[in-house]
Order: C-alpha cells, then structure tokens, then sequence
C-alpha cells in the first residue's frame, strides 16, 4: 500500500457521505467533500509519479474512485432532479461500457490495458467541473446558476465522444490481438 493508493481509498470512503449530503439538501457540505475528493485525485496522481509510487494496485484503484464517485454523484443528482435524465444515462451508460469491456476482454484473455485517453481526461475533469458548479447553485451561490446549462452541454458531448473512443479503442485492441502465448513456439 503506498499513500496514492491510502488517498484513492479514503476518495472511496467518502463518496457514500457524498450522496447522503446531496439527498439531504445539504449541497454546500456535499460540493466542499466534493471539491476535496476531486483534488485528492490530483493530489494522489502527482505524488504518484514524483516520488515513484506508483503501483498496479493503484492503476485499477483510481479509476474504480473515479467511477464510483462520478457514478454515484450523478445518480444522486439525478434522484434529485438537478440534472438531465439524458446526461445520467450517457454518464453511467458510457461506465458501464468501459468496464463491461474490461470485464469481457480479461473473461476472453485479451486484457485492455489500464490507460485513459486524453477525451477521457479531459470529460472526468468537464464532468468534475459540472457537478462542482450544479452542488454550488443548490447549495446558496446562484451565481453559477447560468452556468450549468452550458457545462451540462460540454459534460453531456465529452461524456459521448469518449464513450466512442473508448468503443474504437476496445474494438481495434479486440480485433488485432494476438492469440499467441508468452514463451510458446507457434
């Protein structure tokens, strides 16, 4: 266990206290833990690449936290009616996909490797951006009011865009590899 992989973890934890907030209207409470959850992501990320922490572990741990907190947060959200039914269902539809896909490629023994796109990036961090912005309007600053329908727009593009490249990737991994064993003679 290494202190990126102790952050990840605690990201985790705190996702269920994430949605309790949101379904008790206390939108203020749950955007500060929020704010907090998606830094640490930052956080655990530099520290793992400074000093050499990196580890397998970590690799599928923190896009497990991603997931579950981005997932559960649109959910709660979406029980709650501060966003589109249309962008929960791109959302969680495009999580499903790619770990469905993680899913049959290693039940197929065609592992995918574990490496997120540049789109993906760019969505977990639209999408990091729009849930901040949808907690603070509930949560007292009206001020950000206007800008949720436009991050909802970018959020809901970026989420499908990835969902695609994520699919194309997957499909040309599936399509090209190579049925041939480490160390055995065809």
């Amino acid at each position: 266990m290494t202190i990126p992989n102790f952050i990840t973890l605690a990201r985790i934890f705190a996702v269920p206290v994430i949605v309790y907030l949101v379904i008790a209207d206390r939108y203020m409470e749950a955007a500060l833990l929020f704010v907090v959850a998606g830094i640490s992501d930052a956080v655990d990320g530099f520290i793992a690449k400074r000093f050499n922490a990196a580890s397998d572990l970590g690799a599928y741990l923190d896009p497990i936290a991603d997931k579950a907190l981005l997932v559960s947060i649109f959910l709660a959200l979406g029980f709650k009616g501060a966003l589109p039914v249309w962008l929960i269902i791109a959302a969680v539809s495009r999580d499903i996909l790619i770990v469905g896909g993680v899913i049959l490629s290693w039940m197929l023994s065609r592992p995918v490797p574990m490496r997120p796109s540049m789109v993906s990036k760019v969505n977990t961090v639209a999408q990091i951006v729009l849930i901040a912005l949808v907690l603070g309007a509930h949560g007292g600053f009206e001020a950000l009011t206007p800008l949720t329908g436009p991050a909802i727009i970018l959020a809901g593009s970026l989420t499908v865009i990835s969902a695609a490249a994520y699919l194309m990737e997957w499909l040309r991994h599936m399509a090209g590899f190579e049925d041939v064993q480490p160390g055995v003679d065809n």
